[in-house]
C-alpha cells in the first residue's frame, strides 16, 4: 500500500484483486529474481508476478533476493519504477544497495505483492 500512497491520483485507478492465493517457493541458488515476464523477449524472473492476478506496479526486473556469505538473504531493488519496501516502511529502499533480511521480514513490491521471508 505504500506504493499506492506514493503514487497519488494514479493509484485511484488500481483495483486490488478479490483473491490472490498464497504461493510458497524455496530460496535456492545464489539469487532469486522478482519481476514480471517480458512478453517481447520471453525473459521470465524466478518469481513471476505477471500471472493472475498480475500486479501492475511490479517492474519487469523489480528486485533480487541475494544469498549472503553467512547463508542469510538480502533484497536489492533493481531501480524499479515503484520501489521496494521492507516491513511496511514508508520510504523505498535505495536501488542497488543490499538490505539484510531476517526470518519473517516482509518485502513489498508493486501495488499489493508482499513476499514473506521464512527460514527453511
Amino acid at each position: 500500500m505504500a506504493m499506492m500512497q506514493r503514487s497519488g491520483p494514479e493509484a485511484a485507478g488500481l483495483n486490488l484483486p478479490a483473491y490472490s492465493p498464497e504461493q510458497q517457493r524455496a530460496l535456492t541458488g545464489n539469487q532469486v529474481t522478482i519481476g514480471r515476464r517480458r512478453h517481447s523477449t520471453g525473459d521470465t524472473p524466478d518469481v513471476d508476478l505477471s500471472v493472475p492476478p498480475e500486479d501492475p506496479g511490479v517492474s519487469h526486473q523489480h528486485a533480487v533476493l541475494v544469498q549472503q556469505p553467512d547463508g542469510s538473504w538480502a533484497v536489492v531493488d533493481q531501480n524499479s519504477t515503484n520501489g521496494t519496501t521492507v516491513n511496511g516502511a514508508e520510504e523505498p529502499i535505495t536501488p542497488f544497495v543490499p538490505v539484510p533480511l531476517q526470518d519473517g521480514d516482509r518485502v513489498h513490491v508493486g501495488a499489493w505483492t508482499t513476499i514473506t521471508i521464512r527460514r527453511g
